[in-house]
């Protein structure tokens, strides 16, 4: 049997903002979904990447005193891009010190490489494709993404507001497969995996499959998230290696000790967690770990079980962040924090460390907090 104990944190310490120091004049992302690929390095996968410079003295949302709205940020103020999702490679390494020697995947003339561009009648001014979770398995990589449409006029307290349009999944074949390289654009070359009609393979009201991957034994376990009526919620599938990208051969956790084949029967796993989150099996703990942010409050939280579906157990506080101080006047009313997740392959034994990140939105840079389990 599994654990079941509570989690307990011994101690803990913040390691700050990750990539800060790199050679794209890359000054600002968010996102930060991780996982192994098969020569034990990590593929890291971000959100909305700005380059250029940031605006002095103000939010890096503030530009000519005005806050940003729905368009592209791209040659804006002292912004030279916006680009919508973008990935590094991690060499094998231990969390300990901060994430070094990391290697971002570029295009053909050397700058950060769009993972998976608009296409289309999709416009940059009102269409975005941010990252989800991904996996290497079969000899490909699969990156999950949820597709939003801008909101022109929101009455939100931040500055910008979307919509969710639907999300999807998007190939490309594994480093070290025949013909693929690293660099200057031979490698990542994604391509988007549609249904039909080029509609995503979730809708906007579904679970969005692919914030979490997990693979065990012969199955590999598909996790989603979705806001519902009372907040978020998570959701779980499965299916073979092979079928990860035909949600049409998925078998959904129905409650209990039932599967089913209809999506519509999924049974959620728990709430309170703002659509990001990560899920592992921790040798330390000798149980599954979920690690996600919980709801907006700062607070970093994970939850236990002793198997993939269930049942977890109520969120402990991995993590309480309290964002520095601002030189400047917050242009909105509160500091959001968001993005909270575990990078598995970051622990230097089997679990009893283990390395979380989280996104403040004025600092806008992966935040690394290391933590220790009893």
């Amino acid at each position: 049997m599994k654990r079941t104990l509570p989690i307990q944190v011994l101690r803990a310490r913040d390691l700050g903002a990750q990539f800060v120091d790199n050679p794209h004049r890359m000054v600002g992302q968010d996102g930060a979904f991780s996982f192994p690929l098969p020569d034990g390095s990590s593929f890291w996968f971000f959100g909305d990447t700005l380059t250029g410079s940031r605006p002095k003295g103000c939010s890096p949302w503030m530009i000519d005193g005005k806050m940003v709205d729905h368009r592209d940020m791209t040659g804006q103020g002292p912004y030279e891009q916006m680009i919508n999702n973008t990935g590094l490679i991690l060499p094998r390494q231990s969390g300990a010190n901060g994430l070094r020697d990391f290697r971002y995947i570029t295009d053909s003339s050397g700058q950060l490489k769009n993972l998976l561009p608009l296409e289309g009648d999709e416009h940059p001014d009102w269409d975005r494709i941010w990252c989800q979770g991904g996996i290497a398995i079969d000899g490909k990589i699969i990156l999950s993404f949820i597709q939003v449409r801008m909101i022109e006029k929101y009455d939100g307290p931040l500055p910008i507001g979307f919509e969710i349009v639907g999300s999807g999944f998007a190939s490309a074949p594994s480093p070290g497969t025949p013909g693929e390289g690293r660099g200057e654009g031979s490698f990542a070359n994604f391509e988007r995996c549609q249904q039909f009609s080029h509609r995503p393979l979730f809708g906007a009201h579904e679970p969005h499959y692919g914030v979490a991957f997990l693979p065990l034994e012969d199955l590999v376990y598909i996790y989603g998230t979705v806001n519902q009526e009372g907040g978020h919620r998570a959701y779980v599938a499965r299916t073979s290696a092979n079928h990860i990208t035909n949600p049409n051969v998925y078998e959904y956790f129905a409650g209990g000790d039932r599967w089913s084949e209809q999506a519509f029967e999924a049974s959620s796993l728990f709430g309170n967690m703002p659509s990001e989150m990560s899920i592992s099996f921790n040798e330390h703990l000798n149980c599954f770990l979920a690690v996600h942010s919980l709801d907006l409050t700062g607070q970093i939280v994970a939850r236990t079980a002793p198997n993939p579906w269930g049942p977890w157990s109520a969120p402990v506080t991995l993590w309480q962040i309290e964002p520095a101080p601002l030189p400047y006047e917050l242009p909105y009313p509160f500091r959001l924090t968001y993005a909270g997740k575990e990078h598995p392959q970051l622990s230097p034994d089997r679990g009893k460390t283990i390395y979380l990140t989280y996104i403040e939105f004025e600092e806008y840079f992966p935040h690394l907090i290391e933590v220790e389990l009893a």
